[in-house]
């Protein structure tokens, strides 16, 4: 079995459900990693997490499941409540903070303060542990590093390579080209990607959404793909939709983008990060 990646919830800043949004889905963004011995990673704990919870009661998941959270914006964490697994006494969850700001959140997380949620964190069944080791973290045998995104009030990409030799690279919420100077380099990110099997970055903005919102945190689709081209990754997920996005909308998405690769990538796959969307990873010949 090769890495599998499955997206769960693909939206940007809040929920947007509704016929407009049916197709690529209106949960926030969650997305599932199976590494080649089935063990279940989690990225991000959005509004998705609580469908994936759903898929792991279906398939009586019983191994650890592993939880990587990139920051603490609502749209990151509103899941976290409604996954039914925490539920359950015979579930066992590893939350991995790589940085002290993900370190703190954690020992006192607001979603389950009773202020915000009736049901307080030590009530859980589950066993939940807090891997605090704030390095790159072993899963078996995969490795997960994590590095600095450009994201008001700070956010944590992840890189997860297996024991196969595939890879996968998750970067949102992140802008490319930030208004002050950035906490990582559009070159550092590139070399942090370099030669993965999946790209997974936020493509929240279009190039006519600027200068409005430069400085919010997020990426414009061809700054993305240029990033993917400059990293040789195999496969570029545009992720992170903005919620006023509706369907057709993200289709002239994937039309522009795929003509940008023709032209200035041929050898790159992009694809359009929607519900559903299953990724089979192949290591990279």
């Amino acid at each position: 079995m090769a890495m599998r990646v499955r997206f769960w919830g693909v939206r940007g800043s809040v929920p947007t459900p509704g016929p407009s949004t049916v197709r690529y889905g209106g949960n926030t963004v969650c997305v599932e990693v199976r590494l080649a011995d089935g063990t279940c990673v989690v990225l991000d704990a959005g509004t998705g997490l609580r469908e994936l919870g759903k898929q792991l009661a279906v398939e009586n998941y019983r191994d650890r499941i592993h939880m990587f959270i990139t920051h603490g914006h609502w749209d990151h964490i509103l899941g976290l409540p409604f996954f039914g697994p925490v539920y359950s006494k015979d579930t066992s969850i590893v939350v991995h903070p790589t940085t002290q700001r993900g370190l703190t959140g954690m020992q006192t997380p607001i979603m389950f303060d009773t202020a915000h949620f009736p049901v307080a964190f030590a009530d859980l069944p589950a066993k939940i542990e807090l891997f605090a080791d704030l390095g790159p973290h072993k899963i078996n045998g995969a490795y997960v590093r994590h590095i600095e995104l450009n994201h008001p009030g700070g956010a944590t990409g992840f890189r997860i390579d297996d024991v196969d030799g595939t890879s996968m690279v998750y970067l949102t919420d992140n802008e490319l080209s930030p208004p002050t100077t950035p906490r990582t380099t559009i070159d550092e990110l590139a070399k942090f990607s370099e030669g993965a099997s999946l790209l997974v970055h936020d493509a929240q903005y279009l190039p006519s959404d600027m200068p409005a919102k430069h400085g919010w945190g997020h990426s414009v689709v061809d700054e993305v793909l240029d990033l993917a081209r400059r990293a040789s990754v195999e496969t570029i997920a545009l992720h992170h939709h903005d919620p006023d996005r509706d369907d057709a909308a993200l289709d002239v998405i994937a039309e522009r983008a795929a003509a940008w690769v023709k032209a200035e990538a041929p050898g790159l796959v992009s694809v359009v990060a929607s519900e559903g969307l299953t990724l089979d990873l192949h290591r990279r010949g």
